[in-house]
């Protein structure tokens, strides 16, 4: 079986484009977050979003193409034999939007498998494409799945690309649910009272040992485990014992042969809505003789649902080459639980492994676990 490596990262989120500006905005604590100007906010229970603000003009096409255009801007060529696992919740959902008021609409543009054919499409890849849509662990699963096809010697490389939009019909449905706040997202406080949409994108490349070697590509760390588990609690909330998210995580331990307490540090779903952060660390307690370091990176580009596995597995592998963890945003007061585990500042980190987790609707928990670069 071949171990998997990632040799290619990049991605574009609210505090901008490429890598080290999404993880320079987290250490200096910035924000995306703003309020929303590209549609109405009025009938909605909040009028905050961490929009690309290149974004908020129409697009000739759908902004999805926008999106993917500013991800991919500078990226090296990929091989046109790699897999492609795209990863989003609603896709160009912007089109089915201009669809239902009958405006001029890209109808190529609103089917799941499409935003995979625009992907493949601007890069020029070849083999086998798929979307996922594992609600907001659809990032992380897609990993998951790349990775266990790498391991299992199927294929050689794989491109994982999570992508979301902040549309009005995303954010009508969160609104409905009374689950975004009107002030600011605070993950892991005892004040939290909901989450903000973010849009994003995010590519990681995986690619076989013998691929590696290969085309001598730099190693920029590797997916040591992963686990997937669904606990069917409820459509939208989520278990309120964990149990999900706790078989995922020892799924993805076991599959990494490590024990528990090698785990340096978690980058933690935190949404910031009550149930979500308080399952997270039942589950963590329930894993963990001893709490590692852990934070939140919503509080500062918010929820970008289908792209946040990808999104938050780029700042894992920045946390373990740098030894430090960002500052979870909006935190003031952490819950009990979370004393002393999670803060306002940068932390320090030491250690080789790094645990990263996603829940979504409908009770699917994917869990990722990273190990620093290694040579090869």
């Amino acid at each position: 079986m071949s171990a998997v490596y990632v040799a290619d990262m990049g991605v574009v989120t609210s505090l901008g484009q490429g890598v080290d500006a999404l993880w320079d905005g987290l250490l200096a604590g910035s924000t995306g977050i703003a309020p929303v100007r590209r549609f109405s906010t009025e009938c909605y229970n909040s009028n905050l979003a961490g929009c690309i603000r290149a974004l908020d003009a129409e697009h000739p096409i759908s902004r999805l193409d926008g999106l993917v255009e500013m991800l991919f801007d500078r990226v090296p060529a990929i091989a046109p034999d790699t897999m492609l696992l795209t990863a989003s919740t609603k896709g160009g959902i912007d089109q089915l939007e201009r669809l239902v008021r009958k405006q001029p609409t890209a109808l190529d543009r609103i089917l799941s498998h499409q935003v995979a054919d625009l992907v493949a499409g601007k890069l020029g890849l070849k083999a086998a494409r798929h979307n996922i849509s594992a609600a907001c662990a659809s990032a992380t699963t897609a990993l998951a799945l790349g990775a266990s096809r790498i391991e299992q010697g199927e294929i050689e490389s794989v491109l994982v690309c999570g992508l979301d939009l902040v549309s009005e019909f995303v954010f009508s449905g969160f609104s409905a649910l009374h689950a975004l706040s009107a002030k600011a997202c605070r993950p892991f406080d005892v004040s939290r009272d909901g989450l903000l949409l973010g849009e994003g994108a995010a590519y990681i490349l995986l690619m076989s040992e013998h691929r590696c070697r290969q085309t001598k590509c730099q190693c920029l760390g590797r997916i040591a485990g992963w686990g997937i588990a669904s606990d069917a609690h409820h459509i939208t909330a989520p278990s309120r014992t964990g149990e999900g998210l706790i078989q995922s995580i020892r799924h993805a331990l076991e599959r990494a042969k490590l024990p528990a307490d090698k785990i340096a540090a978690i980058n933690a779903h935190g949404t910031g809505s009550i149930y979500n952060d308080a399952m997270e660390l039942k589950a963590f307690r329930a894993i963990f003789d001893s709490l590692p370091p852990f934070h939140s990176v919503k509080g500062a580009i918010g929820h970008t649902m289908g792209a946040c596995g990808t999104i938050e597995t780029i700042v894992g592998l920045c946390s373990l080459k740098q030894k430090c963890i960002p500052p979870t945003l909006g935190l003031q007061k952490p819950e009990p639980e979370a004393m002393e585990r999670v803060s306002s500042s940068v932390q320090p980190i030491s250690g080789d492994y790094l645990l990263t987790t996603n829940s979504g609707f409908g009770g699917i928990n994917a869990s990722i676990i990273l190990q620093r670069n290694t040579e090869l």
